[in-house]
């Protein structure tokens, strides 16, 4: 329950950063899309379960805060979740690479949903535009994020296994 508290506080805390500091920095041309590196962490490092209920989460709190269709944002972090999870099995906490391959993906499928249900559908055909002016930019500083959300995400998830086997060996 504490790391479900945890893991929750820290998503607030990103959705807050993402949206209220991230667009007041000027030198910014795109920002890192701090609740997609959560959602693809908690997946990839917890299982597909762990990895939809927080997509949940991730996709209604941009839902409730963007307008446009109840759901959108949801059913992409939900999906994207749960593709992580799939991943599980792969996991070793060592090797950075596997996660930021993964991080790449998904930002291309979050982009590229975006730019489907977004652009393509108002008639903006450029994807090339698209891709140099908006996705490049956001994969690259995604991915420098997730050098450093990854690793810090993964040291408070050691922490709180180590109080959890504390907890479960002690005699009562």
């Amino acid at each position: 329950m504490k790391r479900i508290v945890i893991n929750l506080l820290l998503m607030v805390l990103a959705f807050t950063v993402q949206t209220c500091v991230f667009p007041m920095i000027p030198f910014l041309s795109a920002s890192p899309n701090l609740l997609l590196i959560l959602t693809f962490s908690f997946g990839f490092i917890h299982g597909s379960w762990a990895g939809i209920f927080y997509g949940l989460f991730a996709g209604l709190l941009l839902d409730l805060f963007y307008s446009g269709p109840f759901g959108f944002y949801m059913l992409v972090f939900i999906y994207i979740g749960y593709i992580n999870g799939i991943c599980t099995k792969y996991y070793y906490e060592e090797f950075i690479t596997l996660p930021l391959l993964l991080c790449v993906v998904n930002e291309l499928m979050y982009n590229m949903y975006m730019y489907v249900f977004r652009f393509l559908i108002r008639g903006k055909l450029n994807l090339l535009y698209y891709f140099r002016k908006i996705m490049l930019p956001e994969i690259i500083f995604s991915v420098v994020t997730t050098l450093f959300i990854y690793r810090l995400f993964l040291f408070i998830s050691r922490k709180l296994e180590e109080i959890d086997k504390r907890r479960d060996t002690k005699i009562v």
